[in-house]
């Protein structure tokens, strides 16, 4: 069964971190660019940051640019991302997804993507 599978997730007050997991099932996650997104009930799913096959590349959206780190381990068949100096607005369930294995560059759009995860809560709150 093809599948990402997000963890990692949970509460932590303002100003802290969590590195979330994601982990790829019956497929080899080295060939496929890879993006975190996250969404708020009510609201338009967000993408925060994408890598590419090989990790070379990486992109980030605003709001987390400086603060979040994508990183992968292709031996360990994972992606992570690091969250750093959370602020209670980066609450959301935060989810992983894969692009196409044709596409090679990164991209922040959810319509991007085809293959998600079931997501992960993470919520900062004192």
């Amino acid at each position: 069964q093809l599948q990402l599978v997000e963890s990692g997730g949970g509460l932590v007050q303002p100003g802290g971190s969590l590195r979330l997991s994601c982990a790829a099932s019956g497929f080899t996650l080295d060939n496929y660019v890879i993006g975190w997104f996250r969404q708020v009930p009510g609201k338009e799913r967000e993408g925060l940051s994408c890598i590419s096959k090989r990790g070379d590349s990486t992109n980030y959206a605003d709001s987390v640019k400086g603060r979040f780190t994508i990183s992968r381990d292709n031996a360990k068949n994972t992606v992570y991302l690091q969250m750093n100096s959370l602020k209670p607005e980066d609450s959301a369930v935060y989810y992983c997804a894969r692009r196409l294995s044709f596409f090679s560059q990164c991209a922040l759009s959810p319509t991007a993507f085809t293959t998600w995860g079931q997501g992960t809560q993470v919520t900062v709150s004192s």
